[in-house]
């Protein structure tokens, strides 16, 4: 069987990739196939990210925030991000909304399978219950491999690992209105912690316990650290309604030197994800865009690489929280306290100038940075 585009993967960056193809007429003659080994019907995630005012993904959004607070030790701020508005959308209206109206493009299927190989020179994909291989024009491949990752080391690898609780309580105690996008003031043990609080309304909230760090911890330890943050908050009863787990690569590793010209790593695969803080959603809806620009203009995917400077920020920022984990309170906390929050997210989006970076490198501690700049830089010419 031929088909012109395959997508092995329906998860976010896989549906986002279909769903710009099916809205650009320039597609719309050609035959795509998505194989995904799930039936997408359960509500096995959710995506975080921020946008300016309104967009298309407004009608998948859960809940969104004009407001987002950052908190340590040692102060507290909360503060609009207008013309930014944080925005969850969770996968299973993601799913349902989303897949029954590209199912009804007639050039568009689905397959319920697994890939178990692909064979990028002949562009031959093989799935689990198939005979014959599948070959395509082009393939975009979602397929991580966290082993191969960790088996390098010319760039250190951090995981985001979470837990995070759906919780109902009695008594209006959240703030409807304002997003915790980091509470450094649980004990960090060594390590970058935070929590991360979602309210949906005064009396409903997802609570996640999140970590930047080199390994995952036992289940018990996060579900731990919730309970007593949820103590501190003064609420003693509450109904887990869901729970939900990630594990996010935190990296600068290259990945885009898998692409060929007609084969392309999408995703955390990709890294779509931000190595400095794991956030992949809204980017992916960027990357998306140059996919598309470069197949419409016969251009080799190859093209698609990160940008340089932004690269260099997050390889230097993991190079310290690799050595010395536990600064990424203190790193974090300076940029909050001394700048706005609208810069920050600017600047996390990569959308900054230079002058907005000087102001955000000058509000961090230096002399992690200087010394990580000096070891990157020198001892990597020398080895």
């Amino acid at each position: 069987m031929h088909y012109n585009y395959v997508i092995v993967g329906a998860g976010a960056a896989g549906l986002l990739l279909l769903k710009a193809m099916a809205k650009d007429g320039f597609f719309d003659n050609a035959s795509i196939l998505v194989i995904d080994k799930n039936r997408k019907t359960e509500n096995d995630r959710t995506w975080c990210f921020w946008e300016k005012g309104k967009s298309e993904l407004d009608s998948f959004t859960h809940k969104q925030w004009n407001t987002i607070q950052f908190k340590t030790d040692s102060f507290t701020k909360a503060e609009s991000i207008g013309p930014y508005r944080y925005k969850m959308i969770r996968g299973i209206d993601f799913y349902e909304q989303l897949i029954p109206a590209l199912k009804a493009k007639k050039n568009i299927h689905f397959l319920q399978d697994r890939v178990t190989h692909i064979e990028v020179k002949t562009k031959q994909l093989f799935i689990e219950n198939g005979t014959e291989p599948i070959c395509a024009d082009y393939i975009f491949d979602s397929r991580f491999n966290y082993t191969e990752l960790l088996e390098q080391s010319k760039y250190p690898v951090l995981q985001q690992h979470f837990i995070g609780w759906h919780i109902k309580i009695n008594s209006p105690i959240f703030n409807a209105d304002t997003a915790t996008f980091m509470d450094f003031s649980v004990p960090q043990k060594g390590n970058t912690r935070f929590m991360y609080v979602l309210p949906f309304s005064q009396t409903e909230a997802l609570v996640e316990y999140t970590l930047f760090s080199a390994a995952p911890l036992e289940t018990k330890e996060y579900e731990k650290a919730i309970s007593d943050y949820l103590l501190q908050l003064g609420i003693l009863e509450f109904e887990i309604i869901a729970k939900e787990k990630g594990n996010i690569p935190m990296t600068c590793h290259p990945f885009y030197t898998k692409n060929q010209s007609h084969y392309l790593k999408i995703g955390i695969a990709g890294g779509w994800a931000k190595p400095s803080t794991g956030y992949t959603f809204y980017n992916s809806t960027k990357q998306v865009q140059k996919v598309l620009a470069l197949i419409k203009n016969n251009q080799p995917l190859t093209q698609l690489k990160p940008k340089k400077k932004f690269w260099f920020y997050d390889v230097l920022l993991l190079d310290i929280l690799n050595q010395s984990n536990y600064l990424g309170s203190i790193i974090f906390g300076s940029m909050f306290q001394k700048r706005n929050s609208k810069l920050i997210l600017k600047f996390l989006d990569e959308e900054t100038n230079l002058w907005e970076d000087l102001q955000l490198i000058w509000a961090c501690p230096k002399k992690p940075f200087l010394n990580a700049l000096f070891k990157r830089v020198f001892h990597r010419q020398r080895t």
